[in-house]
């Protein structure tokens, strides 16, 4: 154990800042008499959407398939196993990371047939400066408590003892929803496409707390 006096305290940062990207879950949707012409269909729409957000080039920056399901409609589940259509669907994971476009870009592929839009949710990237400032302001907080305690009692700090990370996280992760949902039913035939949607990004808000021990000399009165 380290001679003299211990000063144990906890920084803590607190940072406001601009989301990076902003994830939209896509679900483009099928049905048919039969497992074939439900399959066509759905092979269809989900490339006629695909073609759309490549259109927008580097401002997508990450297009994924994350599900595709066909499941059988039963007629009456009671009586028999008599299909009275099959339903498809395609999960499309879209990673904007340039807002400018990302209005443009919902409306549109909402004015797709039978195809639903989730989100924006906003975020940042796991790999964000941010997380390193505010890492980096919650230690010098530590710092200065400490130096700030140490003072009131006549003490100056002398070294550093330990430095944990108790803890960083965003309180708008991914998870956290800004629009609910959106679900359009594609345009009538020739049909004007409708205007962007305007849509104002979230603050994030991220958050870092590390515990410091410092050693101090004596205390030069106590009384």
């Amino acid at each position: 154990m380290p001679d003299g006096p211990l000063i144990s305290v906890r920084g803590e940062a607190v940072l406001e800042v601009e989301p990076e990207i902003a994830e939209l879950t896509v679900h483009v949707m099928a049905r048919g008499s039969d497992r074939r012409q439900t399959l066509e269909r759905l092979s269809a729409r989900n490339q006629e959407c695909l073609d759309l957000i490549k259109e927008y080039g580097d401002a997508v920056e990450r297009l994924e398939t994350s599900g595709l399901s066909v499941v059988p409609i039963i007629k009456d589940r009671r009586r028999d196993e008599k299909v009275r259509t099959y339903q498809g669907t395609v999960r499309l994971r879209v990673v904007v990371s340039d807002f400018s476009v990302l209005g443009e870009l919902v409306t549109r592929l909402g004015d797709q047939e039978l195809t639903s839009i989730g989100g924006p949710w906003w975020s940042l990237r796991r790999t964000s400066e941010v997380y390193r400032q505010a890492r980096h302001q919650a230690a010098r907080e530590a710092v200065t408590r400490a130096r700030e305690y140490a003072e009131a009692v006549g003490s100056r700090l002398t070294g550093l003892v330990e430095l944990a990370d108790s803890g960083l996280m965003g309180d708008s992760a991914p998870h956290h929803e800004v629009m609910r949902s959106m679900a359009f039913a594609g345009a009538a035939p020739g049909a004007a496409g409708p205007p962007p949607i305007d849509l104002e990004p979230e603050q994030q808000t991220v958050r870092a707390t590390v515990d410091a021990r410092f050693t101090a000399t004596a205390p030069d009165d106590l009384t």
